[in-house]
């Protein structure tokens, strides 16, 4: 059973963010090459936690954690979107959040299944 587990939360780090990568790939090349001071790939490993947080909370039952996860993320990213005023940009995150967090949420409910079939 713990494999069934440990296959959800492997499959969220580098397939699930390559998997991201390519379906919004058309809206990256519209925003261009931002060079600013972010961290190079922190956006990368922010989505992998972001989305097994998001799997670890769904398995556990704690949904209203993701909701809080969602807030908190948007809270600390509004600022930064709203001073830029880009609204590709924008778009382009909440896009990239949306698309994470679902995949999250689907594999959580499928890896759940998977377990409580493996229990019958």
């Amino acid at each position: 059973m713990i494999w069934i587990y440990l296959a959800g939360i492997i499959f969220l780090t580098l397939p699930a963010s390559v998997m991201i990568s390519k379906v919004i790939s058309p809206w990256a090349q519209q925003i261009g090459d931002r060079s600013d001071d972010s961290l190079e790939n922190a956006g990368k490993y922010i989505g992998i936690l972001e989305r097994i947080f998001v799997f670890i909370f769904i398995v556990a039952g704690r949904w209203e954690a993701v909701g809080f996860l969602l807030t908190a993320k948007s809270v600390f990213r509004f600022g930064d979107l709203r001073e830029s005023k880009d609204r590709k940009l924008t778009e382009y995150i909440l896009l990239g959040t949306l698309i994470s967090f679902g995949v999250a949420m689907i594999t959580a409910l499928v890896v759940t299944l998977c377990v409580i079939n493996s229990k019958i």
